[in-house]
């Protein structure tokens, strides 16, 4: 069985380009490649992640997560696959079948993911055959979240007089 040469370029906003190429054996699962790619970049494994099967333009398409996220829905629906149970070369429909990996749903890591060769021989387990640039730290993209401010009761004010909501000149309305 043979090995594919993935290229996987993190898609960051720094002007340092990283890129990883993996080798790994076509009959190994997503999860496997899901956790080479972490291991490469030097992030962790405590995040929900995505792979979404992808064309040319690098639009996203058939979605391969992390964990079964159907809660029960009705099975005739067409859900994800999972990571563990989808093998790598059932799912490779052109020569440079390309990917996108979404890491971290809060970060929204992304890695562009691309085939770009066929190995005789395969690993034994996954390897990274290049590495080039050096990976952000993964902590280092702010989450949505960090910019938001809930403003406490003592920022409020404490306002004792009156409503609790003040309606204008429509006062008298309410």
């Amino acid at each position: 069985m043979p090995g594919l040469k993935f290229r996987v370029l993190l898609d960051s906003k720094d002007k340092n380009e990283a890129f990883r190429d993996i080798l790994i054996r076509d009959s190994d699962n997503f999860e496997s490649f899901y956790k080479a790619i972490l291991k490469a970049y030097d992030f962790t494994e405590d995040q929900m992640a995505s792979f979404y099967m992808s064309n040319n333009n690098w639009d996203k398409g058939f979605e391969i997560s992390l964990f079964d996220m159907s809660f029960g829905e009705d099975d005739s629906q067409i859900l994800p696959g999972i990571m563990k149970e989808s093998i790598i070369r059932e799912y490779i429909q052109d020569p440079d079948q390309k990917m996108i990996l979404v890491h971290d749903f809060l970060r929204m890591w992304m890695f562009l993911v691309e085939l770009i060769g066929i190995e005789e021989e395969e690993p034994d387990t996954p390897k990274t055959a290049l590495s080039i640039g050096i990976a952000p730290k993964e902590d280092s993209k702010p989450t949505e979240n960090d910019d938001l401010h809930f403003e406490t009761e003592s920022e409020l004010g404490d306002d004792e007089e009156g409503d609790e909501f003040d309606f204008g000149e429509y006062d008298d309305y309410y």
